[in-house]
């Protein structure tokens, strides 16, 4: 019965929650958790390259701009966090070989609305650290083939009424506008403009284009500055291409000679159609591309196009 009971648990991830290790099954939020009841909450995730975390301070130091930003203290600063999602990723290191890489998750909570008669021991900010597969075989035909975008009626949040640079765990903007392109192209990458009717970013994606040679992305105003953003406009530095951050129209979104989308999970994606019509004939990935996904690969020590490609069928 023991042997059996450690072979279960072995077999569960395991995820950091406020102070102890313990199998992700047993983390439980109260149901009157202000995350749960409004959104009010924040997050961040990396990836790992076989095993490893891919820039977790950066990712960090993104985290804690949000909870300022939100005015919630998590209770543990940057260096334990990262110390702390390092123990997670380790713990769990016997699980990933069967599926390929992990998300590294980073959550927090402001904490319970308490009545103040239920008796729970803690009220305060629920902290999290996770790992999650990542969908390396759902998104495999991505690499393949080139992704769909299509923009999306409902515009991203102003900047005016709440930052889109903080990542917060209310997504109901993102998540409303995508339905109705999800239900035109299941496949399809969504898209926001931003007030003005200009790119501005999808559900956990930021995007690109190329004119004439040179690169633009939009404005980190209107989105949130992802880590693989960033590292995508310094390689862009490093290999002589000119990268503008500003405004994107949809004309010259439609005219763009390549397109390609960048997460932390998705790295560099090439975009093989935008509204509907081909981006440079839909032939993925364009020169440009290429060598910023080449750069991309050598910095992290990882072929990540192949690692998708293997789990086609």
């Amino acid at each position: 019965m023991e042997n059996g009971m450690a072979q279960q648990l072995s077999n569960q991830r395991i995820a950091w929650f406020n102070g102890n290790f313990m199998p992700e099954g047993q983390v439980m939020i109260p149901f009157r958790d202000r995350s749960w009841k409004y959104g009010d909450g924040a997050f961040d995730m990396t990836r790992t390259f076989e095993g490893k975390p891919f820039r977790l301070k950066e990712h960090i130091d993104r985290f804690y701009r949000s909870l300022r930003y939100l005015q919630i203290d998590p209770g543990i600063g940057p260096k334990e966090m990262v110390a702390h999602s390092e123990e997670v990723v380790a713990r769990n290191e016997h699980l990933r070989p069967a599926v390929g890489d992990w998300w590294v998750g980073q959550r927090v909570s402001r904490g319970v609305d308490a009545v103040g008669d239920e008796g729970w021991d803690h009220t305060g900010p629920n902290v999290v650290i996770e790992v999650l597969p990542l969908p390396l075989k759902a998104r495999a035909p991505l690499y393949r083939d080139g992704a769909e975008v299509i923009t999306t009626t409902v515009r991203r949040t102003a900047p005016s009424m709440l930052s889109p640079r903080a990542k917060t765990h209310n997504y109901l903007n993102m998540i409303v506008a995508e339905k109705p392109v999800k239900a035109l192209n299941p496949n399809a990458w969504a898209i926001l403009l931003d007030e003005h009717g200009n790119l501005a970013e999808g559900l956990g994606s930021n995007i690109f284009i190329v004119r004439e040679g040179e690169l633009f992305t939009p404005s980190e105003r209107y989105v949130l500055p992802g880590v693989s953003r960033q590292m995508t406009i310094d390689m862009a530095k490093g290999l002589g291409i000119k990268c503008t951050a500003g405004d994107i129209d949809l004309f010259d979104a439609a005219n763009a000679e390549e397109m390609f989308l960048t997460s932390t999970s998705l790295c560099i994606l090439p975009v093989k159609s935008f509204n509907g019509g081909p981006v440079a004939d839909g032939k993925t990935p364009g020169p440009i591309t290429k060598k910023l996904i080449d750069a991309y690969a050598k910095d992290v020590g990882c072929d990540f196009v192949g690692q998708y490609l293997k789990f086609l069928n």
